[in-house]
């Protein structure tokens, strides 16, 4: 049984180690914090095939440095769903969400000065990896009292089945691993 998984991601090759989350399912570990190399290759990537946008939202904390690198790229601001509320936080609105890396309920938090100042406007959701796409769910549903017009989904990979949905762009496939 192999450790890593091999892939090239934005015309670099990685070596993605493989966790186990369960007796019967492995993941490849796809971490971008630290890889400046693949940040800025991916973000390049993912920007020609994004439509037009005025926003960047990312859930916190893995994506963090991708919505950085395509907002310095693209000269758009973004903003971070973060996972627990901010005392700077104006009026912050806030989703629950369950994902397959995570153990239990999270909740994401958005400033509501944020969601005001997108209001109306297209937004671009940016994640790392999209497997269940609850995280972007979660996203799409603390922008919706705020009016903005998902301009798109996107990921660096798309994990497992999410590579067979037509409603968010990715520039990989990453497989899932059953024992």
């Amino acid at each position: 049984m192999a450790d890593s998984y091999k892939m090239t991601i934005a015309g670099l090759e990685r070596e993605l180690p493989l966790c186990r989350l369960n007796e019967h399912l492995r993941i490849a570990a796809f971490v971008i914090f630290g890889d400046v190399e693949i940040t800025v290759a991916s973000a390049a990537a993912l920007l020609k095939k994004c439509p037009d946008f005025d926003y960047i939202v990312t859930p916190e904390a893995k994506s963090i440095p991708l919505a950085y690198e395509m907002s310095r790229q693209s000269g758009k601001p973004y903003f971070v769903a973060r996972k627990g509320p901010k005392g700077y936080m104006t009026d912050p609105v806030h989703v629950s969400v369950k994902s397959i890396t995570t153990e239990k309920v999270q909740t994401l938090y958005l400033d509501g000065l944020e969601g005001r100042k997108m209001s109306g406007k297209r937004v671009l959701i940016v994640d790392d990896v999209i497997t269940t796409g609850e995280s972007l769910h979660a996203v799409e549903e603390l922008l919706k009292p705020f009016g903005c017009e998902i301009a798109a989904k996107a990921a660096i990979l798309a994990e497992g089945d999410a590579a067979e949905r037509k409603d968010i762009l990715f520039l990989e496939p990453l497989p899932l691993f059953f024992d």
